[in-house]
């Protein structure tokens, strides 16, 4: 397992007010290095944005604890996922996400170095990521909740360590 998380670029969207017309928004580039750098993160990863657990429970519970992770001392809470901008811009919108930071790695790049890209052909997904969470401070990552049965088109979708209740009690009680 690494230490540190991966310092890739990833392509993001980001709204432009200044931009006129339906698509007021302009490419980003989000390096990871800086974007960890000096700050406590929790992130959750998942398989992709649309799927049932991710849209009904995984998503929905760390946006309504946000609150309770930033009285943690929590700067930021991210939702990593292999999709791109565009997909991820509208999962946040038809979740309602208010707070969450989702990041899309389009390309599997970071996924893929953190060992965490598996194969989901089962599904008709392609490259994916498993779904774990981990908490990241100023890049280091501090502890990480690996779901069960890690691997190459896995039968099931495990939910049961990555949740966002799992992860707010680590930071409140160490465990």
């Amino acid at each position: 397992m690494r230490t540190t998380v991966p310092n890739v670029t990833l392509k993001t969207r980001v709204r432009n007010d200044a931009l006129e017309g339906d698509n007021p928004f302009e490419w980003k580039d989000v390096n990871t290095g800086e974007f960890f750098a000096g700050k406590k993160v929790v992130v959750f990863a998942l398989p992709g944005a649309f799927t049932p657990t991710c849209s009904t429970s995984h998503l929905p519970r760390y946006d309504a604890l946000y609150e309770d992770f930033k009285a943690q001392g929590v700067d930021e809470v991210v939702c990593l996922s292999v999709n791109d901008a565009f997909v991820m811009y509208k999962w946040g919108q038809d979740q309602g996400n208010k707070n969450i930071f989702l990041l899309p790695d389009g390309s599997g790049d970071f996924t893929r170095k953190m060992g965490m890209l598996v194969k989901k052909d089962n599904l008709g997904f392609g490259m994916r990521s498993w779904r774990y969470s981990m908490l990241v401070n100023d890049g280091t990552i501090e502890k990480m909740f690996v779901e069960k049965d890690f691997g190459d088109d896995c039968p099931t979708d495990p939910f049961e360590v990555s949740d966002a209740d799992t992860m707010l009690n680590y930071i409140k009680n160490g465990e």
